[in-house]
């Protein structure tokens, strides 16, 4: 075992050969939108993550389902099944098949193995005093996934929190790992605050933050002033409390907001940074936000500013 669970990194890891090892992981979760289709797309992307966010490329699936057949008709699963399906034929990966229960709330994910070289696994430790952190996608979807729940998000707003969701990470975990990425990690239930906090931890080091840096989708910050979150958000905060340092500016709530499919948080040296943005380029992803930088250990793991 190369990876298990001593720092709550995205995926474990074991060593097959000397040029070979494989990432197993697992995310499965209730729906969050309401078109079938949409939430088994974004329900596979978002359990891709976890592999190339250790620097892997995933190769097989299984289907993880929970299914109230007393209340929703069978055409709902196969539509998040066909949705499933369009992501992992974009990635590549082969749905080995799965297995089914009877449930009274419908759940759907994937169990993924993915494979990487034993010396190329990039993990949450590993973030040095001096990297720029730089994350790949805008944070909100559990703000904007609550308002469509409430009925309170508009249809274009919907649409592209959508396609946000269910992009692929496999751009920036290709060009991390091109670049040469000290640490990185995906950023989804826990928030992004949340899941630095990790990596901070595994590397011994402060990751302090530019909360004015830190991109947002389309109307977030609004609905988060209007009182539309999930309670993902609240539990992250009270969570961290100890562990964080920030103002007191309600705006700032945000960066606890829980994630689906997020993007992923890189640690880099400066001079790295520059490459890290071609390869994204070069695979038709937008550019990296630089959020922040990794310093030596202060008082609290993170901080905001």
């Amino acid at each position: 075992m190369l990876v298990g669970t001593e720092t709550w990194d995205d995926a474990g890891v074991i060593r097959v050969s000397a040029e070979l090892a494989l990432v197993q992981t697992v995310d499965f979760f209730t729906p969050i939108v309401d078109d079938p289709r949409d939430f088994g797309a974004v329900a596979a992307a978002n359990a891709l993550s976890d592999c190339y966010a250790m620097g892997g490329t995933p190769w097989t699936a299984l289907g993880i389902v929970g299914f109230p057949q007393k209340t929703l008709p069978l055409e709902v699963l196969v539509a998040t099944m066909q949705g499933a399906q369009e992501i992992l034929v974009e990635a590549g990966v082969a749905l080995l098949g799965g297995h089914t229960v009877k449930d009274p709330e419908f759940k759907f994910g994937l169990a993924v193995t993915g494979r990487v070289h034993p010396d190329r696994i990039v993990r949450n430790r590993g973030a040095r005093p001096g990297d720029r952190l730089l994350l790949t996608k805008p944070l909100g979807t559990g703000i904007l996934a609550t308002a469509i729940k409430r009925e309170q998000l508009d249809p274009e707003t919907a649409a592209l929190l959508v396609r946000t969701m269910r992009t692929l990470n496999r751009a920036a975990g290709e060009a991390m790992v091109e670049a040469g990425a000290h640490a990185a990690t995906d950023i989804t239930g826990f928030g992004l605050l949340g899941h630095a906090l990790h990596m901070a931890r595994a590397s011994e080091a402060t990751l302090r933050f530019t909360a004015s840096a830190v991109p947002a989708l389309p109307r977030a910050h609004e609905l988060l002033a209007a009182g539309v979150f999930p309670g993902g958000l609240k539990d992250n905060a009270e969570a961290l409390a100890r562990d964080v340092r920030m103002p007191g500016d309600a705006a700032l709530r945000l960066l606890f907001d829980p994630q689906t499919s997020g993007g992923l948080l890189v640690s880099l040296a400066p001079a790295a940074e520059a490459r890290f943005q071609t390869g994204l380029a070069a695979r038709g992803a937008p550019p990296a936000a630089r959020v922040g930088e990794v310093v030596a250990r202060q008082a609290r793991w993170i901080e905001v500013i």
